[in-house]
C-alpha cells in the first residue's frame, strides 16, 4: 500500500528546515518556530512528527538536522518552486515581485510530469527568475552560485550578460 503524500505543512516545515540548516548547520526549534511563524511548542510538535516519519533527526539541546530522506523532500520541493516561478514569470509573464506568492501554492500540487513539462519548455533551467539556483531531476545542485536573475535568463537564451 503506497504511503499517503504529506501535507503542505509538513512540505514546507521540510522546505524551511532545509534553508535553516544550509545557512547555520543543525537547526533549533527557535530558529523553526520563528521561521514559520507559529508558537515554539508548535515547532516542537511539528519537529517530532518529522522525526516519527524518518524525515528528521533531532536531538533535545542540540537541534535537528534532516535525513537524507527528509532532504530529497525538501530538494523536491524547491525544484518544483523555483521551476514554477520561472515558469510563471517567462512563460505567463507574471512579475517577478508576484511570482513566489504563486508558487508557494502550486508547489505542493504539481504532478512529476508538469513538473518535467515545465523544465523541457523552459530549456532545462538552472537558475529561476531571482537567479536562485534549481536542482536537476536528479535532485542535484548545478555548479556555481546565486546569478542575478538577468544574467541567468542571458545564459539560458545562449546570451551573455
Amino acid at each position: 500500500m503506497p504511503k499517503p503524500p504529506l501535507s503542505e505543512a509538513i512540505q514546507d516545515y521540510l522546505k524551511a528546515i532545509y534553508k535553516l540548516q544550509d545557512a547555520t548547520g543543525r537547526v533549533t526549534i527557535t530558529a523553526v518556530a520563528h521561521d514559520q511563524h507559529v508558537s515554539a511548542a508548535s515547532a516542537s510538535a511539528m519537529l517530532k512528527k518529522l522525526g516519527a516519519l524518518g524525515l528528521l533527526d533531532h536531538a533535545p539541546y542540540r537541534g535537528a538536522r534532516l535525513t537524507d530522506a527528509g532532504e530529497r523532500v525538501a530538494v523536491e520541493v524547491i525544484r518544483h518552486h523555483r521551476l514554477l516561478e520561472l515558469y510563471l514569470a517567462e512563460t505567463l509573464g507574471l512579475d517577478v515581485d508576484h511570482v513566489h506568492d504563486e508558487a508557494d501554492r502550486l508547489e505542493h500540487v504539481i504532478s512529476e510530469k508538469l513538473e518535467a513539462l515545465i523544465d523541457e519548455s523552459l530549456g532545462y533551467p538552472t537558475h529561476d527568475p531571482h537567479g536562485d539556483p534549481i536542482p536537476d531531476a536528479n535532485l542535484r545542485w548545478p555548479s556555481g552560485r546565486k546569478r542575478r536573475a538577468r544574467a541567468a535568463r542571458s545564459a539560458r537564451r545562449g546570451g551573455t550578460a
